[in-house]
């Protein structure tokens, strides 16, 4: 028996996806008192409060997480930089986030200015622009999401020009217009969110899940980010996501695969060791050498979004 591809991984990890929010102070109007939004896992009431570094570590424990990247939480859309100043002032302060995803809106007048803007953040290095579209997949053909609109696609199209990538979030029926995305801007790498959004369950919707993740793998410029795969009102277990996670390791390999733990939002499905360890147990069953796990528990987030040590972080603003 190879005892080295049957070692749990142990070494140093670098989340490629959180949050950090304070609703009262600011705006975030998914967030508000008085709003619930349709959402994937129900009821999000307990996660509308402060979340910052000091809430992030106590929920990681004695996890070795080394280094982070934000991702932007739907802030007041007319304020995009707004939240790029605000999670500045929090890396200054705290050493992390170690990366940043901003917010821009592709499709608006003043997209250049946006990403002019957003590129010149120390920390930034990829926006997510949710492109909508439709909500189930037997409405799709029926109408497109904005990344077949060419006015959103132009937006797009200046992100190389800003050194800047794309995280897209969008569930799978909708990866056919991102395979497209993808082969017309070969230069612009694509950063998938929570796993394609694998939220149904049946035989077809798995089989759907599969075969639109499969073609997006055939496109160089795609990583994927294992995250956001927890059930409503289901705790996260590995019985419950072992042959996503096995499928999408399959299907990607451990150069373009990320973990991510999308806290404080998963939360509402598991604990962050839950999670944590669960991807890691699938990667020791699936046979994956240690070498492979720090790659996708480190390496791929430190190389695609070139994050910067705390240290460094603090040091630039003494």
């Amino acid at each position: 028996m190879n005892t080295e591809k049957m070692k749990l991984y142990d070494g140093p990890v670098i989340d490629a996806h959180h949050h950090f929010w304070d609703p009262i102070k600011n705006d975030h109007p998914w967030l508000k008192p008085d709003v619930l939004i349709p959402f994937r896992y129900g009821d999000y009431t307990a996660i509308k409060k402060k979340y910052y570094p000091e809430d992030y570590f106590l929920d990681v424990g004695n996890i070795n997480v080394v280094e982070t990247c934000y991702m932007e939480t739907e802030w007041d859309p007319t304020d995009p930089c707004g939240e790029s100043d605000f999670i500045t002032s929090v890396a200054k302060k705290t050493g992390y986030p170690n990366a940043v995803v901003g917010q821009a809106w592709l499709h608006h007048d003043d997209t250049e200015s946006v990403l002019k803007m957003q590129s010149e953040y120390e920390l930034m290095r990829s926006i997510r622009h949710k492109p909508e579209g439709p909500d189930k997949p037997e409405d799709v053909g029926q109408y497109t999401t904005l990344m077949s609109n060419e006015k959103w696609r132009y937006g797009y199209s200046l992100l190389a020009k800003y050194n800047l990538m794309f995280d897209l979030q969008t569930p799978w029926w909708n990866l056919h217009e991102a395979v497209k995305l993808a082969n017309d801007f070969p230069d612009t790498m694509i950063i998938l969110n929570h796993t394609g959004l694998p939220a149904q369950r049946s035989v077809e919707g798995l089989a759907g899940w599969h075969s639109a993740m499969a073609a997006l793998a055939e496109c160089e410029n795609v990583v994927v980010k294992v995250s956001g795969i927890g059930l409503k009102g289901i705790p996260w277990s590995v019985e419950n996501n072992l042959w996503i996670i096995s499928e999408v390791l399959s299907m990607f390999g451990p150069d373009r695969i990320m973990f991510a733990s999308n806290f404080p939002v998963d939360s509402l499905c598991g604990s962050f060791s839950d999670i944590f360890h669960g991807f890691m147990t699938v990667c020791e069953m699936k046979g994956y050498s240690h070498a492979a796990q720090r790659k996708m528990f480190h390496d791929n987030c430190k190389r695609i979004y070139r994050t910067i040590p705390p240290h460094e972080i603090k040091e630039n603003n003494s």
